[in-house]
Parts: C-alpha cells; sequence; structure tokens
C-alpha cells in the first residue's frame, strides 16, 4: 500500500468546490478519467453517508478492476467540513486480492489567489495499482473539476 498527494489551484471559491464534492451528478461529471464514463449509483453526502459510482472505460480493450471494463468503487464520507474538507474511505469490488483494500481519500481545501487551492491525498491504495496511473488519474480529475467549477 502507498500514497499520493496532488494539488491544484482551481479558479473558484472554496464553497463552489466543496458543492462539486458533494453532489452527486458533479462527481459524474468531472471524477471521471478521461477515456471512462461514470455512473454515480448511490450517493449521501452526510458523514456515515454511503456512496457507489462506477467508472466504464470507452476505449476496447482497456480492462476493468470491477468486470471486464468497469471499475466500481463504493465507500462512505467519514468527515464533511463545509467549504475545507471532504474525507472518505472506499474500495474497490473486486475479486482481485491485489486490488482489495480500504482507501482513504482526504480532498483539503485552501483559500487563495485566484480560488482555491485543491489537495487529494490518497492513502491505502494497493501496490497493484502503479503510482504514476493513480497521479495521472488524480491530476486528470483536478483538471476536469477546475472546468466544471468554472463552466469553461
Amino acid at each position: 500500500m502507498y500514497s499520493t498527494r496532488i494539488s491544484r489551484l482551481v479558479g473558484a471559491a472554496p464553497a463552489v468546490v466543496y458543492r462539486a464534492l458533494t453532489e452527486a451528478d458533479a462527481i459524474a461529471a468531472w471524477r471521471v478519467p478521461e477515456g471512462m464514463r461514470g455512473q454515480v449509483h448511490e450517493f449521501e453526502a452526510r458523514e456515515g453517508g454511503r456512496f457507489r459510482v462506477s467508472l466504464t472505460y470507452e476505449v476496447p480493450g482497456e480492462t476493468g478492476k470491477s468486470a471486464a471494463h468497469t471499475d466500481t468503487y463504493h465507500g462512505r464520507f467519514l468527515r464533511l467540513v463545509p467549504d475545507e474538507q471532504v474525507v472518505e474511505t472506499m474500495e474497490f469490488e473486486t475479486a482481485d486480492p491485489a486490488m482489495r483494500g480500504t482507501m482513504t481519500m482526504t480532498t483539503t481545501l485552501t483559500p487563495a489567489t485566484g480560488g482555491t487551492e485543491v489537495t487529494i491525498l490518497h492513502e491505502g491504495i494497493p501496490d497493484a495499482i502503479p503510482a504514476a496511473d493513480n497521479e495521472t488519474g488524480t491530476r486528470t480529475a483536478l483538471d476536469n473539476l477546475a472546468r466544471y467549477v468554472t463552466g469553461s
């Protein structure tokens, strides 16, 4: 298991970014890596609330962690501090023991000149997921988030 920390300046106020972290429609729009589409099956944005999301590859030949072309994960919201922080635990729905384990994702919002510094800390990532893939996916998601909250 390993951890990654990725940050990006997003050109919107913390309150706007926080809403994008806690609304199902927003998650389906921005938390999807390039070449995938997302589906939010369950989403209760409250401490202790559950969520379940599937990401499906649009590119033929890509292999998912949960099914032939899909990564499905579920989890809970551990902590929600409006306009400041979202802490989630999540795990892939998979039969592959190398991909199992509970991961924690902490998203911290810090007011900054020009918007909000968004920092995502992933902890407990299974070693079977290449760190470069996790970092690329997180950077892509943050780029998507920036476009989503600015409407560009």
